[in-house]
């Protein structure tokens, strides 16, 4: 049985942070690492993103360091991109804000004078990429004498893209006594060695998985009109070879098949109600790929592994960020792509939302229309080039 936030030693400030955006359970990199990190522990942990670790070293991080003065933070995330610093700061934002304590990015692309004013004034945790940082440290605006608690996410990433050097010349400068957290997709070559010199004891988690986590599959969020709801949905299965529909409910997937089929699509239902021999049976039309759309409920798809599934439709949206992994993650399968396709209401968003800032997801919600040419080929439409967001 998973374990709660409190028990793993959480303080309930935090605890209370996590419960207002709907978290309430720990991931199992979250499980296996933050009382570690808690206990000041350095951490070696081996995850993708998409697994939970934001929250797995957030945690620990925004509960250990203490305020800063100028120019010398007291935690430090170092990240390969913009992108993920951007996600990063979005997700300990909110929590360091409940242990008074502040989060500022430093990136490259942007201007330094924000960056360097917000030094000055004093930074309790710097979220950085390495290039953007150099060049800060080599300006006397930042230094690192003051760090209590290192952070390097994805750290495969960032030796792959050439920041090595720069890695190390920054942890190099870290001269006081500090706990380090590393995570990453490997942990062998480069990132051994790293492992080897800087982190003192340091306790190792695997989370061992075959799902996919999120950054292996597209997401598009769509917020659609009651009436126009199966429309959309036929035309997203008419531009692929294999999809997969949830519905929350036995009685909705019975009637979301009936009107796929009214609108052309050839569709079968699998719930808790049907025998086993008409599970079975609908099943294996779907994997033959004679019938091309199975409408299914979550139950009925515990265990599902059928290879080839191009698109997972949320066709009644998840609350939770556990059940929103387990769907999408019957597409992506074998080294295939995959999307998993969400279609919101208007009195859904909340709940979407909420399974977005679990999953450091930032795709915007678009509105869309059966008619829109798009729907057929959704792997080649990026909605964050779009301008009509909801």
């Amino acid at each position: 049985m998973t374990t709660s936030f409190e028990a793993l030693g959480v303080s309930p400030q935090l605890v209370a942070r996590l419960a207002a955006d709907g978290i309430d359970a720990p991931f199992p990199i979250q499980e296996l690492t933050i009382r570690d990190g808690l206990a000041g522990r350095d951490v070696c942990g081996k995850a993708k993103t998409g697994s939970g670790k934001t929250l797995a070293f957030g945690l620990p991080l925004v509960e250990r360091v203490g305020k800063a003065t100028p120019h010398r933070p007291t935690g430090l995330v170092l990240v390969p991109t913009r992108e993920l610093a951007n996600q990063v700061s979005e997700v300990l934002t909110p929590l360091a804000k409940a242990m008074d304590r502040s989060v500022q990015t430093v990136y490259g692309g942007v201007g330094f004078e924000p960056q360097r004013e917000a030094l000055a004034r004093g930074v309790d945790i710097l979220v950085a990429t390495p290039g953007r940082l150099i060049d800060l440290m080599e300006q006397r605006d930042v230094a690192f004498d003051a760090v209590e608690v290192l952070v390097l996410d994805e750290a495969d990433r960032m030796l792959d893209m050439g920041f090595s050097p720069q890695v190390q010349k920054i942890l190099f400068r870290i001269t006081g006594p500090h706990q380090t957290m590393l995570f990453s997709a490997t942990l062998d070559g480069a990132i051994r060695r790293i492992v080897d010199r800087y982190l003192a004891d340091p306790v190792a988690h695997e989370v061992v998985s075959d799902e996919p986590t999120v950054d292996q599959m597209d997401h598009r969020f769509f917020y659609v009109h009651q009436l126009d709801k199966v429309k959309v949905a036929a035309a997203i299965c008419r531009g692929v070879d294999r999809a997969l529909l949830f519905t929350n409910t036995k009685r909705a997937a019975d009637r979301v098949t009936q009107q796929l089929e009214r609108e052309g699509v050839r569709a079968l239902a699998i719930h808790g109600d049907l025998r086993q021999a008409a599970r079975e049976r609908a099943l294996a039309e779907f994997a033959s790929g004679r019938v091309p759309v199975l409408v299914a409920t979550d139950v009925a798809a515990r265990g599902l592994h059928i290879d080839g599934v191009d698109v997972v439709v949320h066709y009644d949206p998840t609350d939770d960020a556990t059940s929103y992994l387990h769907r999408s993650g019957r597409t992506a399968r074998a080294g295939r792509s995959g999307v998993a396709v969400t279609l919101m209401l208007w009195n859904q968003e909340n709940d979407v939302r909420a399974v977005q800032r679990r999953l450091a997801l930032t795709q915007p919600i678009v509105e869309v229309f059966s008619n829109d040419p798009r729907l057929a080929d959704l792997a080649a439409w990026d909605p964050a080039a779009t301008a009509d967001v909801a």
